[in-house]
């Protein structure tokens, strides 16, 4: 197969790495793609009762278990609650070196909740079951829904793990596989806590990849990226009779917020700055006496969003003072960007291209064809999600807690189309694909890829090595250091009121 011009330059630098394994599968490679393909019935099984759990960051009780038993039914050694998070846990089998880390994500995303049947057709509608169906019970309770394709992300990176597993069993390999199973990666920095405790301190390498509307194994990139909440205090009084008396925190809040609004002008034009409100007060005939509002705030370098955040903070004191209220803050994660390593990203680009893209039945692309018209235009095509699409056109677009786990291990990730083609993550048109066979055949390129690579990994020192040598130096002499210092895991972040 002719590989795309785009491609090119992540396989050039790596021209020196050894051999690849060969496409016939005699180092037993063909025998994992065979036995991810034979379990796809239960990886989709997973995958849609993630999606009907749809629980938000650390509120994934249910979707935790489901993954971490799976794995300890698979052989694997499994540990909980790791980093004082109750829906943290980290999985792992075989002993020694090299030590391969593989992600797993699994939170979904608030006021998201979708349908997702083919035959219910693509429109814009909340989910419909069954009375008394789990995804009955959780709408009642919540709307979340899996529009960034975590209900894929965390069952696809355990059928590959767990086809390696058995693949490492039958050949007698050496070393250590783990599964990190990382709860809230959607604000709440689940995986900073992590390697703040130390759980990637003796790992090789790291794997990871993510649900998008495309075939993208380019070296990643992501923005860095600071989540706070703040909180105004004023005095309530009632907004008729007695206006004077009170000092309201919504007036401070909204002070606040046009002042950032007005700083977006004067602050470099590839930094990004989003806030909503979360509490305006409870009745407009009441001076509110509490407002908040969550930011995120956004570069591609930490030096840059160094020098935004301190304006960010000024805004806030001096709506404060200006409303005679009080204000407080509370850093809620703090997300490096992502250090990818072009290396291991050529490994991963030469393993997709032998795996190869996602085919539509005749329904499939029906569906797709409807969900198309309701998509922003100039996306790609339908049709394109057949093959490898290379492009630094999504690269840095978005923030992970991914990004912290590459400054401390080498670290890559790639794409996989598990939407139907120019759809954009966060959408109701991701979280309909993402509960459908075409986000599972997406999850399926993305395990094979994975499980590829972690072969490859297991089976040549040299490739670590190389890995290795790429990470210190791209990191050079700036040291990762945690800029979440020693608070607690914000594991009310989504219990805001």
């Amino acid at each position: 197969m002719e590989l795309p011009a785009t491609l090119l330059p992540f396989l050039l630098a790596c021209s020196s790495m050894p051999a690849p394994h060969a496409a016939s599968g005699d180092d037993g490679s063909q025998a994992v793609l065979d036995a991810i393909d034979a379990a796809r019935g239960h990886s989709a099984e997973l995958a849609r009762e993630l999606w009907g759990l749809a629980e938000v960051g650390y509120q994934e009780e249910e979707s935790c278990a489901l993954l971490a038993g799976e794995l300890e039914r698979a052989g694997f050694i499994v540990q909980r609650g790791v980093a004082g998070m109750p829906t943290a846990f980290v999985a792992s089998f075989g002993s020694g070196k090299p030590v391969l880390g593989v992600l797993g994500e699994f939170d979904a995303l608030p006021g998201m909740t979708q349908a997702a049947e083919p035959r219910m057709g693509p429109a814009k509608e909340a989910a419909e079951e069954p009375p008394g169906s789990r995804q009955q019970k959780k709408l009642r309770g919540g709307d979340a829904g899996h529009a960034c394709g975590h209900n894929l992300f965390g069952p696809g990176s355990l059928a590959a793990v767990i086809a390696v597993k058995d693949w490492m069993s039958a050949h007698g390999t050496g070393g250590t596989l783990r599964y990190y199973g990382t709860p809230a990666e959607e604000g709440g920095g689940g995986k900073l806590y992590m390697v703040r405790a130390g759980l990637f301190d003796d790992v090789d390498a790291v794997l990871a990849w993510h649900p998008a509307d495309r075939n993208d194994p380019s070296k990643p990139t992501s923005l860095a990226a600071l989540a706070a909440d703040f909180t105004f205090h004023g005095v309530a009084a009632h907004a008729l009779v007695a206006p004077d008396k009170g000092r309201s925190a919504l007036d401070a809040l909204e002070a606040f917020d046009h002042m950032v609004n007005l700083m977006r002008e004067h602050v470099p034009s590839d930094a990004r700055i989003h806030y909503v409100i979360t509490n305006g007060g409870k009745a407009p005939n009441i001076v509110p006496d509490t407002a908040a509002a969550s930011y995120l705030v956004r570069h591609p370098k930490l030096d840059v969003l160094d020098e935004i955040w301190p304006r960010v903070l000024k805004a806030a004191e001096g709506a404060a003072l200006g409303t005679g209220t009080t204000m407080e803050w509370k850093l809620v994660s703090f997300y490096y960007p992502l250090l990818g390593n072009a290396y291991l990203s050529g490994l991963q680009a030469k393993n997709m291209q032998r795996v190869g893209g996602v085919h539509y039945t005749d329904e499939e692309r029906a569906f797709a064809e409807d969900l198309a018209k309701t998509l922003p235009p100039g996306g790609l095509p339908i049709g394109s999600q057949e093959g490898i699409s290379p492009s630094d056109a999504v690269a840095g677009r978005g923030s992970t807690d991914v990004g912290d786990v590459s400054w401390v291990v080498p670290t890559t990730g790639f794409f996989a189309a598990t939407w139907v083609p120019g759809t954009p993550p966060h959408t109701w048109q991701a979280v309909a694909a993402s509960g459908t066979t075409i986000g599972e055949k997406g999850m399926l390129v993305a395990a094979k890829t994975v499980a590829l690579t972690l072969i490859d990994l297991f089976s040549d020192p040299a490739h670590v090595e190389r890995a290795r040598a790429e990470f210190e130096e791209q990191r050079g002499s700036h040291a990762y250091t945690s800029r979440i210092g020693d608070r607690p895991p914000p594991l009310d972040y989504r219990k805001r009121s």
